[in-house]
């Protein structure tokens, strides 16, 4: 059963990584500055997780949930910063790309940063599940 967990949470981290390489690569959308940090965090897991999946570790979590938590925070205080006006005066992106711009805006909620959010916390939730199971 852990098993199958991995290997979902091994899919959402492959589909976020494919995802930001689709967005920057074929849609042509610069990634900012945030963004760059979410995909430190990101890119990582696919290969931890795809790993840990083959070999069955069972401190897999231990692995993942310092990148998963910390790519929340980062991806929840980069939407925060897009969406609202208190957090888009906190942090001043002047290099390249400004951190505030929206390349989609999708049910005018969901963001590039949200989606990001949306798989670091799926996959922290899971991890932490596995935790409490062992």
């Amino acid at each position: 059963m852990s098993n199958k967990r991995v290997g979902i949470a091994w899919i959402i981290s492959l589909t976020a990584f494919l995802g930001s390489l689709y967005f920057s690569e074929i849609a042509g959308f610069v990634p900012c500055e945030f963004c760059w940090y979410q995909r430190i965090l990101m890119y990582p897991l696919a290969i931890i997780l795809g790993i840990g999946w083959y070999i069955e570790d069972k401190k897999l979590p231990y692995y993942v949930l310092p990148f998963s938590v910390i790519g929340a925070g980062v991806s929840t205080f980069h939407y925060l910063h897009q969406k609202t006006e208190w957090f888009t005066q906190a942090v001043a992106c002047t290099e390249g790309v400004p951190c505030s711009g929206v390349y989609i805006n999708w049910l005018g909620f969901i963001t590039i940063p949200f989606l990001a959010l949306i798989a670091f916390l799926s996959i922290s939730v899971i991890m932490i599940t596995m935790l409490k199971k062992n």
